[in-house]
């Protein structure tokens, strides 16, 4: 069944009339709590206020799905509800295809997801092996089902504004390190799983905020999530009370019906530029995930059946005009008297540019949010950690915020998260709790999360998880790994390495996967879940993967030779052969 006839999903017989219950409380439908953290999130991926489409399987991303069709989630389901604690489940792009028989400390799940050899890994073969029913794209935490809402990248977007002010304007009068964009203007496009914590996260950081996007349902989620202050009825609506308040110095944030180079013309005609400018539109996709100039979204939907290849080729050309946009604005000087800073946000924008003819100069001659900020805290083996109530309680995700805050004092991003994001935070789904830790934390986490179950302070065990997005599971050339020292930028023999460190440390379940984020043939990607359920082989188990997991993130940015990681490696004592 193909993307093409994604609507095929939603008809199929299988396919739920109405959304799948939240799986939750303290009764197991499964044989153990390892089966049933999986079940359970699995249908936590798939929520209505979650997914973006839940009918036809897509939890974010444009495609990114939960299982490949209805039929194999429920086999999935079955296979879970009869796994025995010494038997690991193989998901194939989707798909339950075995069982076998391994031992209480190996994965209960194995999962690999749209992993083509290279030669053939492209959209085009991609959609050939779609439509014939073999593949399915899992983006990242889609396919591997720790998706927990916008939530999951508040955090990470929110670390990404508020390090981006403190690169540029630390040194600047009035700098407050609390609010590192308090003044400033982030402008940028797409509110959707991923975009739709931009909003958020730039108010967090002291950001006035506006974004473009297409979608009216998207930004009704927004407003209602509480991750979008407004919505402006018009484009020069939206950007008079941005520019307002960027000069009061007010942290809010403002949506409007809109594509991305609608806003940039409109701001170009009135000679006005932001401060920070990126995008979240799902451009690496650029049938699904990137709306053409002067279509309906009726019309976008039905070209996507009826005439893709014109389609990407009308698409590109708008991405080409996007990027060559944010390329004039990068360095040049606003109206405040300030430069503006032009970032690639991951999607692959700059790459799609080149596919619609522009020049790959000029297409990269602005930096991609890694290299440009993050990449420091991947060499301290620092990254977006998460966790999941299987509850389904909030009241234990307030306990562990609490044990978090307590467990951190000297750490400001955990302290002023908790504080400050926390709490505007509207739960999805189970409810959960993001906060990025490092090489030493999350071990030590995890223990505490651990012990909280055992003691009965929690109500139900904790999944603990992480974005494919991390310090040592992803090669990505134009996103994570952009820029490495030693060239090595397109070496993904990392992402293995951490994926089968993970598996023989005991991680619960876990996942290998290709193109997230970025596209087809841009990108592999590792991720792991593990379960806290109270018990002293948990705490075995969790002690193991949560030091090994950020470990081999610390062992790549050492071996590409840079400093901090050496000094990391030597602080918590992680040993190179030498």
């Amino acid at each position: 069944m193909g993307r093409h006839e994604a609507g095929q999903h939603a008809d199929h017989p299988l396919c739920p009339d109405e959304p799948l219950p939240l799986v939750a409380g303290t009764q197991l439908r499964c044989k153990g709590w390892l089966q049933e953290a999986a079940l359970r999130c699995l249908h936590n991926n798939l929520q209505p206020d979650m997914a973006e489409d839940w009918r036809n399987l897509v939890v974010y991303g444009g495609i990114g799905r939960a299982a490949r069709s209805w039929p194999d989630f429920w086999a999935i389901v079955r296979a879970l509800e009869e796994l025995d604690d010494t038997e690991t489940l193989l998901v194939q792009s989707g798909r339950p295809v075995g069982v076998l028989t391994t031992h209480v400390d190996a994965p209960r799940v194995l999962i690999a997801n749209s992993n083509l050899v290279p030669r053939w890994a492209t959209w085009e073969h991609f959609r050939e092996l779609e439509a014939r029913g073999l593949i399915m794209f899992g983006q990242m935490t889609a396919g591997s089902w720790i998706y927990i809402g916008t939530q999951g990248i508040v955090q990470g977007t929110y670390e990404t504004f508020a390090e981006a002010g403190r690169v540029h304007y630390a040194e600047r009068d009035g700098f407050d390190p609390r609010k590192p964009l308090k003044g400033r203007l982030v402008v940028t496009a797409g509110l959707g799983g991923m975009g739709g914590a931009q909003p958020l996260a730039a108010v967090l950081a002291g950001a006035s905020f506006l974004a473009a996007e297409v979608d009216p349902q998207r930004i009704g989620r927004r407003l209602e999530t509480r991750y979008l202050d407004e919505q402006a009825a018009t484009i020069d609506e939206a950007i008079d009370k941005a520019i307002a308040w960027r000069q009061e110095g007010i942290a809010r944030s403002i949506g409007v019906q809109a594509t991305a180079l609608d806003l940039l013309r409109r701001l170009d005609e009135r000679g006005l530029a932001p401060d920070l400018v990126t995008d979240q539109t799902s451009a690496h996709d650029p049938l699904v995930g990137y709306h053409p100039q002067g279509m309906t979204l009726q019309e976008a939907a039905d070209a996507r059946v009826n005439n893709p290849t014109s389609l990407v080729s009308r698409v590109r050309l708008d991405i080409a005009e996007h990027v060559e946009r944010l390329a004039a604005l990068h360095g040049a000087t606003n109206h405040w008297g300030d430069p503006v800073y032009s970032f690639d946000y991951g999607n692959n924008l700059r790459a799609e540019a080149v596919e619609g003819g522009m020049d790959d100069r000029r297409a990269f001659s602005f930096p991609g949010f890694v290299p440009a900020y993050i990449r420091p805290r991947f060499c301290r083996g620092e990254g977006p950690f998460r966790w999941v109530a299987l509850s389904g309680d909030p009241e234990d995700i307030y306990a562990t915020d609490r044990a978090m805050a307590a467990l951190f004092p000297d750490n400001d991003g955990v302290q002023q998260w908790l504080a400050d994001g926390a709490p505007r935070i509207a739960f999805q789904g189970l409810p959960a709790r993001i906060c990025w830790l490092g090489l030493g934390e999350r071990e030590k986490a995890g223990l505490k999360l651990n012990d909280m179950v055992a003691s009965g302070e929690l109500k139900a065990p904790i999944a603990i998880g992480r974005d494919h997005l991390d310090t040592g599971s992803v090669a990505s050339p134009n996103r994570e790994t952009e820029g490495m020292k030693d060239g090595s930028d397109a070496v993904s023999d990392w992402v293995f390495l951490n994926a089968l460190a993970n598996a023989v440390s005991g991680a619960t379940w876990v996942s290998v996967h290709h193109g997230g984020g970025v596209g087809m043939g841009y990108s592999q990607h590792a991720g792991q879940v593990i379960v806290a359920d109270g018990t002293e082989t948990a705490a075995q188990r969790l002690a193991r993967v949560l030091t090994n997991d950020p470990a081999s993130g610390v062992l790549r940015h050492l071996d590409a030779g840079y400093e901090l990681a050496a000094q990391t490696a030597a602080k918590h004592g992680v040993k190179r052969p030498r």
